[in-house]
């Protein structure tokens, strides 16, 4: 299974820019998780094209945006515990905050705010952040088998 993860993208709406970007790495993916910060309902229903296709908000998300998303979603991927969040507080030790605010919940963790793309483990968690789709930004791409989790982490700059 092909998944695209993405974050902060702060659009309004979706630009040229970002239509190709969809065509080119979201379209082709069985699932597309978005980790907030849409920044706009046009953006967040230009997505809800993709069939597989879920979101959470995040704190720059308006709140007529905001209060049709969760904070927090929690699901089964390839057979690991996971949970889509934004992120919260200062950018320094993010990982960490939400490493300790999840432990021994999930086994994966897609998250945002930060603005930098990562793949961490912290105990028995692992964290990937997928950076901001934005112009020099980047988005992830994981590859997962049922019963086997992740096989690879792969970051595109866009």
């Amino acid at each position: 299974m092909r998944v695209a993860v993405l974050s902060d993208s702060h659009l309004g709406a979706p630009s040229a820019w970002f239509e190709a970007v969809y065509a080119r790495h979201l379209a082709p993916a069985d699932r597309v998780y978005h980790c907030g910060d849409h920044a706009g309902v046009g953006l967040w229903a230009y997505l809800l094209q993709h069939p597989g296709f879920e979101a959470v908000a995040g704190n720059s998300d308006g709140y007529d945006l905001a209060a049709q998303l969760p904070p927090l979603l929690e699901r089964d991927l390839c057979g690991q515990r996971l949970a889509v969040t934004h992120g919260w507080g200062p950018r320094p030790g993010l990982a960490a905050r939400i490493a300790k605010a999840f432990a021994g919940r999930y086994d994966l963790v897609f998250f945002g705010h930060s603005h930098a793309a990562e793949d961490t483990r912290l105990g028995g968690l692992r964290l990937i952040n997928p950076g901001a789709l934005q112009p020099g930004g980047s988005l992830a791409l994981l590859e997962c088998e049922e019963g086997t989790g992740i096989r690879s982490v792969r970051f595109v700059s866009v």
